[in-house]
């Protein structure tokens, strides 16, 4: 066990806020750890208990599988006889009706109520429901009771999606289908899938079965979607109350169309073939109420080719969404954002926006990911509107990796997932983007709140599951500096393992496993420090505690690389390129033996161990008592080498519990 410094008046005044935002969950054993935390919670002493005969009463219209997922959760909580009876006799009253008397005009809204006469749900649609179900499954039973309760829900914004990219890396369809099994389980609902990549097409088409054939694809050969893997998909997410969003990218990220058809796919031959792929979709796929059709990062040197699929595609039945920035998309067209920094999206909008902006994990250290996207407004807004449709995650992971699973080790998806889901349901955040925990005491406090029902759902339900992210709340720093160091990065100050920098100047206080000091983005993205100096060295100074002493695993790094990047490989005996150091009582903890070693980036070459999330952790000696950590960050210029390389000027050191 480990505890951190003697409590210091800000860490108490940080218990005491969290008490006083939730002080009924303190209150009892009984009270279940929920996420998204839902809009209005009442919890009240006692608990219904739960007979091995249930009675259930359903009104209004629920499908099979909404049917079905009761029944799972019934289970679960050991039942093991189902009758059906009256409304007013039953221990579960479940009830489906528009006229429902609930407080957002929401289809998604729901009201569960759990007294001494059982459990009652309430809402509008089936959807509602679905919703319904998965809190109440997070309220327990498996003990046979479920505490006392009142909580009524609805989203803040009704588009809350998550982009996988499977044209550059395959996922199976068990692993897509788990990730489905996660958004619906925290009411996520917008899957959107990226099959068509410069990589490969990874959609079957009838017409053109060679598109798919193993010679057109640059990665990953051979591995594609049927059309009954398609259709499979969409029916799975739509049981989930889920809406699948195919993109098909058009004109850009087209190297593999342009393979197989010898043409580019804006002249007049690739335009006759596009338009015949995406009618070919849309018939063997009814009913789909959106294509995306990509338009950024390529050259429009045919000016009618995204107005001219924008109305094929819609007298084909469906609406279109488009990248902002990209093309010369139509103004009925939603914008989807991905670059540039906080925007407010107002009502008067010229567009429907999906936000995306600083939504893509594969830029974002694993630590980070939870901390930005907990902080994190969607669209610049606290809820949406008509206009700001909602946000989408997205999973851009364009480096290959070796396995599918490396994309979760190398990604903090799952905890990206469920912080990405409490904050598209519940709203709010910042304006301002940030990387680091807040701390004041306020902001502190929430985030050590969520951090504590996200750590109690990894060990209540990702058991099996990469799920990387340790509890960093309560790692403390103190950053002293700046130090001047004329550019000679190996420049030392007497004694300065031992970690006492009382001659310099004190930075600031901050909380984190991660700390970056200054982001690659800083112009939009807010770092540690305010005015970062160039050629300056910063010290960063924390403790920790061990009961017995011996060895702890860490997690320690100091140039979380992009997945996205070609970015090159720390040198043998070096842990970046900015001669980082690290010790712990005074002694030095040295980089790993880096197996690419000074490798030139390459997107072809997967990433092995250059992440602390996908590498073992590193073993140090810690003494019984307070441990002295001391962490050294020179640096030289403000800009990485080349734009592969960026500067990311930060550091990860957090003591990390062995997974089970």
């Amino acid at each position: 066990m480990r505890r951190l410094e003697a409590a210091t008046p800000i860490l108490l005044f940080t218990l005491i806020v969290i008490m006083l935002i939730s002080p009924l969950r303190c209150l009892s054993d009984s009270i279940r750890p929920l996420l998204p935390m839902p809009r209005s919670v009442a919890w009240e002493t006692g608990s219904y208990h739960i007979q091995p005969l249930v009675r259930i009463q359903i009104k209004g219209e629920l499908s099979n599988f909404d049917r079905q997922t009761l029944s799972v959760l019934l289970k679960d909580w050991n039942v093991v006889k189902i009758e059906h009876d009256s409304l007013k006799n039953s221990d579960i009253a479940i009830v489906c009706d528009e006229q429902s008397d609930l407080p957002s005009a929401s289809s998604a809204a729901y009201r569960i109520v759990v007294d001494k006469q059982g459990v009652r749900i309430d809402a509008r649609t089936s959807t509602g429901i679905f919703y319904a179900l998965q809190t109440l499954r997070q309220l327990g039973g498996q003990d046979g009771r479920l505490p006392y309760c009142s909580i009524t829900d609805y989203p803040s914004y009704r588009w809350r999606g998550y982009l996988v990219d499977v044209g550059r890396n395959f996922q199976s369809m068990d692993v897509l289908k788990e990730q489905i099994d996660i958004m619906a389980q925290y009411k996520l609902n917008v899957f959107h899938f990226h099959f068509t990549e410069d990589i490969a097409w990874r959609l079957a088409s009838k017409t053109y079965p060679g598109l798919t054939d193993p010679s057109n694809m640059e990665r990953w050969p051979g591995k594609y979607y049927t059309v009954e893997d398609m259709q499979e998909l969409i029916h799975y997410c739509r049981d989930r109350h889920i809406q699948l969003v195919p993109e098909i990218d058009m004109p850009g990220h087209s190297a593999a169309f342009r393979r197989y058809f010898k043409t580019d796919m804006q002249s007049d031959s690739g335009v006759a073939i596009i338009q015949e792929l995406v009618k070919e979709f849309a018939d063997t796929f009814p009913g789909l109420p959106y294509l995306h059709i990509g338009g950024d990062e390529v050259k429009i040197h045919n000016q009618q080719f995204l107005p001219l699929m924008t109305k094929w595609t819609e007298d084909l039945g469906m609406k279109t969404i488009g990248w902002e920035p990209g093309g010369n998309l139509q103004p009925q067209t939603i914008r989807q954002l991905w670059m540039g920094g906080p925007q407010a999206i107002t009502e008067d909008s010229s567009f429907e926006v999906i936000d995306s902006k600083h939504l893509y994990i594969n830029h974002m250290d694993p630590l980070e990911t939870v901390t930005t996207l907990f902080y994190r407004q969607l669209g610049g807004q606290t809820k949406g509107h008509e206009k700001l449709l909602g946000a989408t995650l997205c999973s851009w992971p364009d480096r290959a990796v070796q396995h599918e699973r490396d994309v979760f080790q190398q990604n903090a998806v799952y905890p990206a997932l469920l912080t990405f889901a409490e904050r598209s349901w519940l709203g709010g955040g910042d304006f301002e983007w940030r990387s680091n925990i807040k701390a004041d005491a306020k902001g502190l406090a929430e985030f050590a709140e969520f951090e504590g029902r996200l750590l109690q759902h990894k060990r209540l339900y990702f058991k099996d599951l990469i799920f990387p992210y340790h509890q960093q709340s309560k790692q403390k720093w103190t950053l002293y500096g700046p130090l001047e160091n004329k550019g000679d990065l190996d420049m030392t100050l007497n004694n300065e393992a031992n970690g006492n920098f009382s001659a310099l100047k004190k930075i600031g206080e901050f909380y984190g496993g991660t700390i970056v000091l200054r982001h690659w983005w800083s112009d939009v993205v807010k770092g540690a420090i305010d005015r970062p100096l160039e050629n300056s060295t910063i010290y960063a100074v924390s403790k920790v505690w061990s009961e017995k002493g011996g060895n702890q695993s860490f997690w320690i790094g100091f140039n979380d690389l992009s997945r996205s990047y070609a970015s090159d490989s720390p040198h043998l005996g070096t842990w970046d390129d900015r001669m980082s150091r690290l010790w712990v009582n005074a002694q030095e903890v040295l980089p790993p033996d880096w197996q690419h070693a000074g490798q030139k980036g390459n997107l072809e070459i997967p990433l092995i161990d250059e992440g602390y999330s996908y590498r073992s952790p590193t073993m140090v000696q810690l003494h019984k008592g307070w441990n002295t950590i001391v962490v050294k960050l020179p640096v030289g210029k403000l800009k990485g080498k080349d734009w592969q390389n960026p500067l990311k000027w930060m550091f990860t050191c957090l003591p990390v519990e062995k997974e089970q």
